[in-house]
């Protein structure tokens, strides 16, 4: 397999078309017109496209809602933080970009989830191209009992992915930051690996099967300072090629790597013995941090409530 990280979305479409199964289809949303973005290293650039688009999104689990209303955009090639206390509805969220709550047989999903604007959650979309090209990076290493070869290899292998498997290996492990510190030592198991390593083993598997976008669920909470700064670093690599989305407690992660910022809050029903997630604000994270449009969310970006 070539490596190419910019192929065109009729590329991925076509490939996918040839797999089997309906496909994500490639249709663009319109542009944005926004200001330009100097903070972070990101692009200044006179608009930016929307990969996703999520309106009045809902999850309830067992008829009971654990996030409700999500209305905004997603941008391509952007970082998009997902912050707010714990039970908001953040993980809950995210798994909903690439149907992960699909496999939750109690979970409900309302509302729309528009990929590249068509509906992700349409009965001619098939859920495993869906995680093709939406790929997701979970809270706690989570590497194969293999080696780290067969690490990477095992989506390629699994969705028959056609070219040179040493080379989509050593492509997804460049991408991931790791080719360097084990290309000598690839039939070597995953765990001997350190937690950073796993972690940077973990995204590279995800790029393997060249996807779109990378969902991120707390990449770092498990790792050290160091192994947390490597991952941040990745990510503003990756956000050359690739749109990412992170769910994050950390809001100095936050401020550091995303373009945009989505703050949840709870709230609690009429019984109090519920809570619902929903969003308070949402907007350029530099506006967030700094000039925030509601109180709630200056309260817990400056750590008066949390």
């Amino acid at each position: 397999m070539q490596e190419n990280v910019t192929q065109d979305p009729e590329e991925r479409q076509r490939e996918a078309s040839s797999s089997g199964g309906a496909a994500v289809p490639s249709i663009r949303e319109g542009p944005v017109q926004t200001q330009a973005l100097e903070a972070r290293g990101q692009k200044a650039a006179g608009e930016r496209h929307a990969i996703f688009g999520l309106e009045k999104v809902g999850v309830a689990y067992g008829g009971v809602p654990a996030v409700r209303e999500v209305d905004f955009p997603i941008y391509q090639h952007q970082i998009t933080a997902l912050i707010g206390p714990s039970g908001c509805g953040k993980s809950t969220l995210i798994r909903c970009l690439n149907r992960m709550n699909d496999l939750i047989p109690a979970a409900k999903v309302t509302g729309k989830v528009n990929y590249h604007g068509e509906d992700l959650y349409g009965s001619d979309i098939d859920p495993v191209q869906v995680r093709k090209r939406i790929g997701m990076v979970f809270q706690k290493p989570n590497p194969f009992p293999k080696s780290i070869y067969d690490n990477i290899a095992f989506g390629p292998r699994v969705l028959g992915q056609k070219g040179d498997m040493d080379e989509i290996v050593e492509s997804a492990l460049r991408r991931g930051a790791l080719w360097d510190e084990v290309k000598d030592r690839l039939k070597t198991n995953a765990f001997g690996m350190s937690g950073g390593q796993q972690q940077r083993l973990c995204i590279a598997r995800a790029l393997a099967t060249d996807p779109d976008v990378i969902l991120m669920d707390e990449p770092c909470s498990a790792l050290d300072p160091i192994s947390t700064g490597r991952i941040e670093d990745l990510m503003l690599e990756l956000r050359e090629n690739y749109s990412i989305v992170i769910v994050t407690h950390n809001m100095q992660q936050a401020a550091r790597v995303s373009n945009m910022t989505a703050f949840f809050t709870v709230e609690l029903d009429q019984d109090e013995k519920h809570r619902t997630g929903r969003v308070v604000e949402y907007d350029d994270t530099e506006k967030v941090f700094t000039n925030p449009g509601d109180e709630r969310t200056e309260a817990y970006v400056t750590g008066k409530v949390g």
